[in-house]
């Protein structure tokens, strides 16, 4: 739970950095409802933070013994505890049967500064490893169809389109494909 805050202001980071990419997402606004759900994620072991040390980036779940002091006090001068990225996940619950269990990875984020040094993918094969050690058969997650670094970090991965969401604005009272 003592990393509940540093994770609602990454999550505040990456709905901000969305934007560009055209989330609706409003980024501070949300963040008291991004603290609750980093907190049922703790809760739910649903969340894993990577932390930097002298020179490498490792995943660890919040409270992990194994990571130092050195690991939080990199980041000094910030009230983050040393936290460079996130993962939040769960088995998917939903009213309707599937033929299949579903675990879904709501959050993946990673500090600019840290990307492309592996914290990424690491980040993701442990919510893989936890979503199958809890039973999933698949895993799901979304990326802004703008956001061409996500998809490919995510094809990279193996993941491949399998629903697409459109959207598109609407003028006035009415649809202008009357």
């Amino acid at each position: 739970m003592d990393d509940v805050d540093a994770v609602a202001d990454l999550w505040v980071a990456l709905a901000d950095g969305q934007r560009s990419h055209g989330t609706h997402l409003m980024a501070a606004g949300n963040r008291p409802d991004a603290a609750d759900a980093a907190a049922h994620a703790v809760v739910t072991d649903g969340l894993v933070v990577a932390r930097v040390g002298d020179t490498e980036s490792t995943a660890t779940e919040p409270g992990d013994p194994d990571a130092s002091d050195s690991d939080v006090a990199d980041m000094s001068g910030t009230n983050d505890r040393g936290i460079v990225g996130f993962v939040s996940f769960g088995v998917e619950s939903g009213r309707y049967d599937l033929d299949v269990t579903r675990g879904v990875v709501y959050n993946l984020f990673v500090r600019e500064r840290h990307r492309d040094a592996g914290v990424g993918s690491r980040l993701l094969s442990a919510a893989e490893s936890s979503l199958a050690d809890a039973g999933v058969d698949v895993v799901s997650l979304e990326a802004m169809a703008q956001n061409e670094d996500a998809r490919r970090f995510y094809e990279r991965h193996g993941y491949r389109p399998h629903r697409v969401e459109l959207e598109k604005p609407v003028r006035g009272d009415g649809s202008d494909t009357d």
